[in-house]
């Protein structure tokens, strides 16, 4: 499930409708559960800023967009900006390692879509295209992969590994054609002083296959084939999040819990890069990515828990 909702009148009328009885209630519910439960809740151990500004904004309801004047709720999902009563300077920024492009199916709600999360919290790195309105990415196939899980999918880990087959002029047609071209010599390189000579090999290669771009479909799975086989993506590496499991609560039956909303996989992806790329420690540099994701679980939560659907 690459897509999210929430139907904010719904939900605040669930809560009016609840007693303060049940509300305590609920809340002690969740206050005496056991630590190993907030361990399988990843959204648990973040490190976010205040949300001080999103409970303000649940309490006054439904505001309007600075731009369009549309009423919604927290932000305006067409603009990607946020609504009057959630001023600009109480929501975080997050500075990300790389470039992020989103291109998101056409039928795809507005609405439902997290990736405006990515937009609104990384302004200066996120662009959203509305397919079949996406750029060529042919002649930068050697600094540019896709997230998706496929049979060729690789892991993060593999990211450099697999770039060294990509030349400026684009990728080969296949591993195996890869493989059968002759090698490009290498550049002989003079090591620096008290480095390994193959130390400084591998700086260069790496330089050479430096991701730039990461590019995440935004559509339900059943809408992805449409996106996935356009010939503008093809031979692109494609890498899968393999390991990581979904708090969404929209996710689609008959999926693998491993198949993740745009703003999980955006996220997910970038904190392995931190650590499996960049090989530095993480410590919450992109935990505000899910800064809205994360309330917005936390009121459905409770607003079910109320409701006694759970």
């Amino acid at each position: 499930q690459l897509t999210m909702s929430l139907n904010s009148s719904t939900l605040l009328n669930e809560e009016k409708a609840q007693g303060a009885k049940r509300n305590t209630e609920c809340l002690e519910s969740l206050e005496l559960q056991t630590p190993s439960s907030f361990q399988d809740n990843p959204l648990q151990q973040l490190q976010l800023a205040s949300q001080e500004v999103l409970e303000k904004a649940k309490k006054s309801g439904r505001s309007k967009c600075p731009r369009c004047k549309s009423s919604r709720m927290f932000y305006c999902y067409t603009c990607f900006v946020p609504v009057e009563t959630v001023p600009t300077k109480e929501i975080p920024t997050v500075k990300l390692p790389l470039k992020i492009d989103i291109i998101k199916h056409p039928n795809e709600t507005d609405g439902k879509s997290t990736a405006v999360h990515a937009k609104l919290l990384a302004p200066d790195d996120v662009t959203i295209y509305k397919y079949p309105c996406i750029p060529e990415y042919e002649e930068k196939r050697h600094e540019v992969a896709l997230i998706f899980p496929g049979p060729n999918s690789v892991s993060v880990k593999e990211i450099a590994f697999h770039l060294q087959k990509y030349t400026k002029k684009g990728a080969c047609a296949s591993d195996d054609g890869c493989f059968r071209e002759p090698l490009l010599k290498q550049a002989k390189i003079q090591p620096e002083e008290g480095k390994n000579p193959r130390e400084c090999i591998s700086s260069s290669r790496s330089e050479g296959t430096k991701l730039k771009k990461i590019i995440f479909i935004d559509s339900t799975w059943n809408q992805t084939n449409k996106i996935i086989t356009d010939e503008r993506l093809q031979g692109l590496l494609q890498i899968e999040l393999k390991t990581r499991k979904t708090c969404f609560w929209r996710h689609q039956k008959g999926k693998p819990d491993t198949y993740l909303s745009t703003i999980e996989a955006i996220y997910y992806f970038l904190v392995d890069y931190h650590q499996e790329i960049l090989k530095e420690s993480y410590e919450g540099q992109y935990d505000n990515l899910l800064f809205f994701f994360s309330f917005m679980h936390t009121l459905i939560k409770d607003a079910k828990c109320c409701a006694g659907k759970e």
